[in-house]
């Protein structure tokens, strides 16, 4: 099922999940340094990359959001995204919170501590569930798609084969 919210050919929550996901998570190792260190430093750098995140994820989960509501009804692909797309805003929750308690003072409690912790454990799975979209159910992908399809920014459809000089339609 190809994309509906598109951007030079490719799926925009495709392109733009990568950024909370890995802010998120980083933030979570720069709290873990904190806490070996001591050093306050990576408790700021740590609450500003779950600001960002939390942003980012917002974002993306607007785009996330038109892709699921074009899945058909009644099947494995909806049921998947729905587990995947209220995960996902369980974890920006989750670090929305943390966000909030170490705002002042900037120092993680450790009750932050636990919910970034928490957050990351739960964004693994529903990253999971986002690959076995992508992956096993094919949501978000080109119908026709394959090895040698011709890229997303020409004119050519995705069927068509391109390779050693020649170009022919697949079937």
């Amino acid at each position: 099922m190809r994309s509906k919210a598109r951007l030079f050919g490719h799926s925009i929550h495709q392109m733009l999940v990568v950024f909370p996901l890995g802010l998120l998570a980083t933030s979570f190792v720069f709290d873990i340094i904190y806490v070996a260190t001591g050093n306050p430093r990576f408790a700021d750098i740590s609450l500003w990359m779950i600001a960002s995140g939390i942003i980012g994820g917002l974002l993306a989960a607007v785009f996330g959001l038109v892709d699921f509501l074009s899945i058909p009804s009644g099947t494995r692909a909806k049921r998947i995204g729905a587990l995947h797309g209220i995960g996902n805003v369980i974890v920006v929750g989750l670090f929305a919170v943390s966000w909030l308690l170490r705002y002042e003072p900037i120092v993680p409690s450790v009750a932050a501590l636990v919910l970034s912790g928490a957050a990351v454990a739960l964004a693994l799975i529903t990253g999971w569930l986002g690959g076995e979209l992508v992956d096993r159910l094919s949501i978000g992908v080109d119908d026709g798609a394959h090895p040698d399809a011709p890229s997303s920014l020409s004119d050519r459809p995705v069927g068509e084969h391109v390779g050693r000089g020649e170009a022919r339609l697949l079937r």
